[in-house]
């Protein structure tokens, strides 16, 4: 998994963040924003916000038109799998369940699709591990 990571974190370019905060406070806040300032397009998903890094927000995952590479969700265990439905309607790379997350029909719906499954793992922590 690791080496697969690393590829993907070297490769991709755009990420969806099911989650995504505006409190600067959360994890769901201060992980993207690690990943805009390493260069990475961040799409906010928040169906409560109008726009966060003055970017515009998206209500759905759906509603997103260009290419995602990883759809990385901060929503409780639970969501996952009709957060990992909707994500697969766009084709992304790879679907991320943040820390602390896991979802096993997340994972088989993500696998049956073909897409690239990581869960229980930090975007950042592993940002830091792979490119120091």
């Amino acid at each position: 998994m690791g080496d697969a990571i690393a590829d993907l974190l070297r490769s991709a370019k755009t990420i969806a963040v099911v989650g995504c905060s505006k409190n600067p406070e959360k994890e769901a806040h201060t992980v993207p924003l690690f990943m805009r300032q390493k260069g990475y397009r961040v799409l906010p998903v928040n169906p409560t916000a109008d726009e966060i890094f003055g970017e515009k927000v998206y209500k759905a995952v759906t509603e997103i038109k260009e290419p995602v590479d990883i759809v990385d969700v901060f929503r409780p265990g639970p969501e996952c799998a009709e957060v990992v439905e909707q994500a697969l309607k766009i084709r992304p790379k790879a679907v991320w369940l943040q820390l602390g997350i896991t979802n096993a029909r997340a994972r088989e719906l993500a696998q049956a699709a073909g897409v690239q499954y990581v869960e229980d793992r930090c975007l950042r922590i592993e940002h830091r591990r792979v490119f120091g």
